[in-house]
């Protein structure tokens, strides 16, 4: 599948992989950062943003189609940055495609699969999907029922496009609710991945447990783990600077 997906800069490759219910613009602040020194394609996932959608929506496929979109864009390896689902995608990658990544950075994600739970987020756009919106106003008071921060609001409401007289998703609701317990929770699977790779969590968030470490060093061996003081899951919006920085020294680094 061919992507969506923005360029800004000059230089060698950095590809942006946004989260679950995200799009190409939530790692906005980061592209321009890297934008300074490095050529930086921000994508939308599959089923998200504007790329395509599709019932097949697991971690593999999602690694291929960036791959797809590098050998469109001739590239023979890039610099991968992946945020939570974003991440998953870019260690399958790795571990699928070793020569094809030559740093990878994973924020606040795990190699693990993670037990399914009930999701605020997708009960509030299950509900967006169901009710006929006429306005923004109508489509946050609707979120406010499932989501009390407005800041996640304001990020959920980021899938709604006018169509003629409403406002739909983006998001192929249809894709998610079916993968959502299992393909989109699942861990990525291969051979271990021996190139530079850094894990960035947020020190709030339990995404990157303790436990996971080992699992990370034996997939991930020449790996470290950076934890962000005061930042949860969305660390790379709570604490951009930090987090801008950790990623730029990492690529900048030999």
């Amino acid at each position: 599948m061919k992507l969506n997906y923005q360029e800004q800069g000059n230089g060698y490759p950095v590809i942006l992989i946004h989260g679950m219910f995200g799009s190409l613009s939530n790692l906005g602040n980061l592209a321009r950062c890297l934008s300074n020194q490095f050529r930086v394609i921000s994508v939308d996932l599959r089923n998200h943003g504007d790329s395509p959608h599709d019932s097949v929506f697991d971690m593999a496929t999602m690694a291929e189609d960036i791959l797809y979109l590098m050998d469109i864009l001739s590239l023979p390896t890039a610099f991968i940055v992946g945020h939570s689902l974003g991440g998953k995608v870019g260690m399958q990658l790795a571990l699928s495609h070793s020569d094809r990544v030559n740093k990878l950075v994973v924020a606040d994600i795990s190699p693990v699969t993670y037990q399914p739970r009930n999701d605020p987020a997708l009960n509030g756009l299950i509900a967006l999907s169901e009710a006929s919106i006429q306005n923004r106003n109508q489509a946050e008071e609707l979120l406010a029922d499932f989501i009390s921060d407005s800041q996640t609001r304001a990020f959920l409401l980021k899938n709604l496009k006018r169509n003629d007289d409403r406002f739909v998703l983006k998001l192929n609701i249809n894709a998610v609710i079916e993968n959502y317990g299992t393909a989109l929770v699942a861990a990525p699977s291969g051979d271990r991945f021996d190139n530079p790779c850094l894990f960035i969590k947020g020190e709030t968030s339990a995404y990157i447990q303790e436990k996971h470490r080992p699992i990370i060093k034996d997939m991930f061996p020449n790996s470290q783990v950076n934890v962000i003081s005061g930042a949860g899951h969305w660390l790379h919006a709570e604490k951009p600077k930090l987090f801008n920085n950790q990623v730029m020294e990492f690529f900048t680094t030999n």
